[in-house]
């Protein structure tokens, strides 16, 4: 539970206000997680789950920290929501999906077609096809598949391509882009 001091103002209040006027900076990857660099320093994040109907856009890292209450949210909105198991997702496929927004120049939120998976989930998805992986990574909260109505697949996988941070999937059947915090890795394209 937050503390308010004596003027009323939160920390997350203040991150509120920060956020609203902020500029990002543009991500700078030298093949390695987080680092976003530039003035002011902070990391967001934009999507929404067409499978809830839930959204989220906020900024989870400033100035060199990770806001854990921001990562709870997002554990929550990643869940698995097809029995609402939840996860701790892990921050540094956080990173990329972030990185690789901003690199496609987008205001549009991702679409989160996929986030954390359960064991149930993951064998009952791999039972009906050949391209669920046994070990999935989306099982440990470090995968997401990803769609942007304005940009292709093979843009959002170029994108994520250049963090250099992770394996980048490409899906064009069923339109969207895997992305994981895993060794670097490509397949589908």
């Amino acid at each position: 539970m937050a503390m308010t001091p004596s003027n009323g103002i939160t920390r997350r209040g203040l991150l509120g206000v920060f956020a609203a006027t902020a500029v990002i900076a543009a991500p700078t990857y030298s093949n390695a997680f987080g680092l976003l660099k530039g003035a002011g320093d902070i990391r967001r994040v934009k999507m929404y789950s067409g499978r809830t109907g839930e959204s989220i856009d906020t900024i989870y890292w400033i100035e060199g920290e990770y806001i854990p209450e921001v990562l709870k949210e997002m554990n929550h909105f990643m869940r698995d929501w097809r029995n609402d198991k939840v996860v701790t997702i892990d921050a540094r496929n956080i990173d990329i999906i972030a990185a690789t927004h901003r690199l496609l120049d987008v205001n549009e939120p991702y679409m989160l077609l996929s986030g954390y998976r359960s064991p149930e989930t993951n064998a009952m998805l791999r039972s009906h096809s050949k391209g669920v992986a046994r070990n999935s990574l989306h099982m440990k909260g470090q995968a997401a598949d990803l769609r942007l109505q304005s940009r292709s697949v093979k843009q959002i996988s170029r994108a994520a391509e250049t963090c250099s941070a992770g394996g980048v999937g490409h899906y064009y059947g069923s339109n969207f882009v895997h992305m994981d915090c895993g060794p670097i890795r490509t397949w589908g394209g």
